[in-house]
């Protein structure tokens, strides 16, 4: 059914797809990933039989020991080659050695055979023997029991190895059970495998056109990938430029913000530098005025005739040297002005380099919009492109006739599987009868077996050592009874159970050791795979069958295992030798059209300048200000000097401790005013100088800071501009090209990947030929190998081992029958007395053999 299949699908699919042993596909571009969607199948490929899988080991390694050869591959390709004619013919020695290697593999089993044959033949024969014998009251036919030595240990030892041989017998009767048993259920799980594998190779019928619907889908999903770069092709190939550019622009802007940032500051800082300056020229003036103010008055007080009297005198004299100090400690005319650097730095900054700066970000930004405005008709011309490729696919996709094959396929499955049901009826009528056989050949051993145990039983425990042979209960004589009627049973049905046995054995051992382990190591397949050796004509049987080519390398085990592991059938089956798909599905010639209207995709971009000359000119202008020539530690040192000369408050109070010390006058109101007038000019006029120092403190630095290594840093920066101007203008063209064939082969490429992934799903995973495979395995492996051969081989294994075990056990329950069952006559006996047993020894009275008869039953 499987190969049916096989070949009805590919042979329609070979029409219209091709090879091309295609990569696989790990390397996806962008966004894109396909999967072809599988179905997952239902019936498993491995058979476990489950509880009873130990029994059918032991089966398998007492065949191994019966026959230890390995497959014989060779002695299978001659036979096949002579069509398993081995007939053995004088004149062609050929076929007698061909028959000695058949029967010398074959040793094992032969020997087997024999033994059966004997024993069939050899079993009622000696049954008939052995009946008459005993009809002449020989072979222990004599109801007459003679005295012998260690009876009891005799009685026992023979009961026990009966016993032995009984359970042995009965374990293998079990197996026969269990056998037929499986039997009976073979036919439901081989219709419950068949419906299974309908269902799988059904599956497959609808798993070829979703996968179909799939690819065809995926072109949507191409193309929509690819309309959604091309809508946005100015932030896809804008933003690949710029990537290209910003590295070298970026900093340079960069750069000149932040020297813009610097003019700026420098700016503010001169500006206070100026503003302090002016400041602490007129606080200082202001300072000084009214100090030199207050110093002359006491001076005046100091000149006076109340300075002449003592204590006045030491007061005034002590007053004299410490005028000297009271005066200002500035004088802003020292100070030279900053009013030139400031009016150049000014002139710098009403450029606005900092919108120069944005001018030149703006030109970079600008480049999106420009591609955008620039391609948008060249766009809609690849769109319609893109379009009228997705109609080609979709013809070249519904040209494979799938549809055909899988209709013609449907009906052969239908067809399968009306079969099938209307056979299982009959097939279900002949398993009865075989079931009905077995569970017959079970209960005649089971009968005998019975009779054996009944036997055992009833003499065993019905036995009484203190009675006579003659004299022997009803229970033990029943008991020799019955183990005399199992053994008239087996010598009655042994021989039928062995030939039962010899057939059973002779085919489910060579099923097994032909049929199911080389096909389980694929031995089988390699045979199959022979040159020249199902067909004389040709060298490969199954391309010559499936390709019509008998020379295309095509084994049966390279088919088995690329569809054991999914592979698709039109790589498996090598249809590429029948029809090559890239004729049909040429990826350039589909793509051909794409890549020239994407060739008319052209981007043209002015030259951008970062900095305009004006932008330039203010960089240098600012490097020659004059700002790094400033003297920033003259006024760094006159900042740090305190407003006055002393400090006023502590004047103040010194001047007003020692007017204290005057007697009340006029001189000592002039002194305590001064001291008023002093403090009042530190509270108005000193906090002012000392802001002013204050801000001009801060203003040096910042320009000192600013005004470091000036002119190297913008010489810098401006060989930094002009390195990447001289990069834009040279390189700026041919990156937009760079980037524009990229971009046009990031869209190509979108189709190539997906053509190419076309290919390959169609020739290498579309409809996978897995459930073909796993058919074949269900009708070998599970239908004959597991459901027929195991059981059957359990089935006379077990037989014949209870029915080998027959011989042993007719001879010992012959034997130990005697010990149970009623005799006619017996030895001299005499009453029990000493624990004797009631024998006397014959030589003891002189007398031969002295007989006893059984008193009447009456």
């Amino acid at each position: 059914m499987a190969l049916v299949f096989s070949v009805l699908l590919l042979l329609g699919l070979c029409g219209k797809m091709a090879s091309g042993g295609q990569p696989a596909f790990d390397n996806t571009p962008g966004a894109l990933n396909y999967e072809l969607p599988t179905t997952e199948y239902e019936t498993q490929d491995t058979f476990n039989a489950g509880i009873i899988d130990p029994l059918y080991q032991m089966v398998h390694i007492f065949l191994n020991v019966v026959q230890p050869n390995d497959f014989p591959q060779d002695l299978v390709k001659k036979l096949i080659q002579k069509r398993f004619d081995i007939s053995v013919d004088t004149k062609e020695p050929e076929n007698i050695v061909l028959a000695l290697k058949v029967a010398i593999y074959e040793i094992g089993v032969l020997i087997c055979v024999i033994l059966g044959l004997l024993f069939i033949f050899l079993m009622p024969l000696v049954g008939f023997f052995f009946c008459m014998c005993r009809c002449c009251n020989k072979c222990g036919g004599e109801m007459h029991q003679r005295q012998k030595q260690n009876e009891s240990c005799r009685r026992k030892c023979l009961a026990i190895s009966l016993l032995l041989i009984c359970l042995l017998m009965s374990l293998g009767i079990a197996f026969g059970f269990v056998a037929n048993q499986q039997t009976r259920t073979r036919i439901q799980r081989t219709q419950k495998l068949a419906e299974s594998n309908y269902r799988d190779l059904r599956a497959l019928l609808t798993e070829a056109p979703k996968q179909i619907d799939y690819i065809l889908g995926q072109y949507n999903t191409t193309k929509n990938k690819a309309f959604s770069d091309l809508d946005s092709i100015d932030s896809v190939l804008g933003g690949r430029i710029k990537g290209q550019l910003k590295p070298k622009v970026t900093p340079v802007l960069e750069e000149i913000k932040a020297m813009a940032t610097a003019i700026r500051q420098t700016k503010d800082a001169l500006q206070n530098m100026s503003s302090s300056l002016k400041s602490l020229r007129d606080a200082s003036t202001q300072l000084s005025t009214n100090l030199t103010s207050v110093r002359n008055s006491i001076e005046n007080s100091l000149n006076s005739n109340d300075c002449a009297s003592d204590p006045a005198s030491k007061i005034c004299d002590s007053l004299r040297p410490q005028l000297s100090n009271l005066g200002s400690n500035h004088n802003g005319s020292q100070l030279p002005s900053v009013d030139r650097e400031l009016n150049t730095v000014n002139d710098v900054d009403r450029t606005d380099l900092e919108s120069l700066v944005k001018r030149g970000y703006m030109s970079i930004d600008e480049i999106p919009n420009m591609i955008q405005n620039q391609t948008g008709d060249v766009i809609k011309d690849v769109k319609k492109t893109l379009d009228s490729v997705s109609s080609k696919v979709k013809n070249m996709s519904q040209s494979i006739p799938v549809e055909e094959v899988l209709l013609q396929f449907s009906h052969y499955l239908n067809d399968s599987n009306r079969y099938i049901h209307e056979s299982l009826p009959r097939v279900e009528e002949y398993d009865s009868y075989w079931w009905l056989g077995g569970l017959i050949v079970c209960f005649l051993l089971t009968l005998i077996v019975t009779f054996f145990y009944l036997g055992l039983l009833c003499g065993v425990f019905g036995y009484d050592k203190r009675a006579t042979p003659t004299r022997r209960g009803c229970v033990s004589n029943t008991g020799g009874i019955f183990l005399m009627a199992g053994v008239g049973f087996s010598f009655l049905f042994c021989w039928i159970l062995m030939i039962l046995v010899v057939l059973t054995f002779v085919v489910g051992a060579n099923v097994e050791k032909l049929l199911c382990e080389p096909y389980e190591n694929k031995k089988l397949l390699q045979v199959l795979d022979t040159p020249y050796l199902l067909n004389d004509q040709w060298q490969f049987y199954l391309s010559g069958i499936l390709l019509k080519n008998p020379d295309i390398n095509m084994t049966f085990e390279q088919v088995y295992r690329d569809c054991k592991r999914g592979r698709g059938v039109y790589a498996t089956f090598q249809l590429e030798n029948v029809f090559n798909i890239t004729e049909n599905f040429n990826i350039e010639r589909l793509s051909e059209d794409i890549v020239k209207e994407l060739e008319k995709l052209n981007v043209n971009i002015d030259s951008i300048e970062l900095l305009d000359k004006t932008g330039r000119k203010s960089l240098e202008d600012f490097a020659q200000s004059g700002i790094d020539r400033i003297n920033y530690s003259m006024y760094l040192q006159e900042a740090e000097k305190p407003p006055t000369k002393v400090d006023l408050l502590t004047f103040a109070s010194f001047l007003e401790t020692e007017a204290n010390q005057l007697p009340d006058g006029n001189l000592k109101q002039a002194f305590l005013m001064d001291a008023q007038n002093i403090r009042a000019i530190h509270q108005q006029h000193v906090p002012p100088v000392q802001q002013s120092l204050n801000s001009l403190k801060q203003s040096v630095w910042a320009l000192k800071q600013t005004s470091s290594k000036l002119p190297e840093e913008v010489k810098k920066v401006l060989a930094s501009l002009d390195s990447a101007q001289h990069f834009l203008t040279s390189n700026l063209s041919s990156i937009v090209i760079g980037e524009t064939k990229k971009f046009g082969r990031t869209i190509i490429g979108y189709f190539e990947h997906y053509l190419q992934w076309v290919l390959y799903a169609i020739t290498e995973k579309m409809t996978s030929c897995k459930p073909m495979i796993t058919a074949m395995d269900s009708a070998v492996n599970g239908i004959l190998c597991s459901y027929v051969a195991d059981p059957l081989n359990l089935f006379w294994f077990g037989i014949g081992k209870a029915t080998m075990l027959l011989l042993p056990a007719v001879i010992i329950a012959i034997k130990l029958a005697k010990y149970y069952r009623r005799m006619d006559s017996e030895d001299v006996y005499d009453d029990l007395e000493n624990g004797s047993n009631g024998y006397h020894k014959d030589h003891l009275y002189g007398v031969h053999n002295p007989v006893m008869t059984s008193p009447s039953r009456y």
